[in-house]
């Protein structure tokens, strides 16, 4: 399916423009929105790119830069902060030699940072693309990970 295809799928008014930068988003193959998508988008919804990317721009879900398959995202809310959320950083950092904002090099896994993930009665919490895991720990996470390689 084509950029146009897939923003054609929704009506041409301003505030259908987060459902069509996530279609455009998770119908991309390394999940981000790129230039032409959003030049797409302005013309489409009447808007200037400059308004666009602020869009882009300011959702943390969203991303101008290209990812991995699977996107990594550590709840950082004070609730997970609390429950070491840290912990689940640096434990995720040190097994996908990666930092936080950064894809490993075969492009499988993207590592964010969420200021909540909704999940507080069982933090600490992540989510895989559209998953979430609770009551996390250096055991548990492993396991995770090895389940998506």
């Amino acid at each position: 399916m084509t950029h146009r295809e897939i923003i054609q799928k929704h009506k041409p008014t301003r505030d259908n423009i987060l459902n069509i930068l996530h279609d455009l988003q998770d119908r991309h193959p390394q999940q981000y929105i790129t230039e032409e998508a959003m030049d797409l988008v302005a013309d489409y919804l009447n808007l200037t790119k400059s308004s666009v990317y602020g869009v882009v721009d300011y959702y943390s879900m969203l991303s101008l830069t290209p990812r991995g398959k699977y996107i990594i995202r550590v709840c950082i809310s004070p609730v997970c902060h609390i429950k070491k959320a840290n912990g689940v950083i640096q434990h995720l950092e040190k097994q996908l030699r990666i930092k936080s904002g950064e894809t490993t090099a075969d492009k499988l896994f993207t590592l964010e940072v969420a200021e909540c993930l909704g999940q507080c009665q069982e933090a600490p919490s992540m989510m895989i693309n559209d998953k979430v895991y609770n009551n996390l720990t250096e055991e548990r996470i492993k396991e995770i990970i090895s389940a998506y390689k």
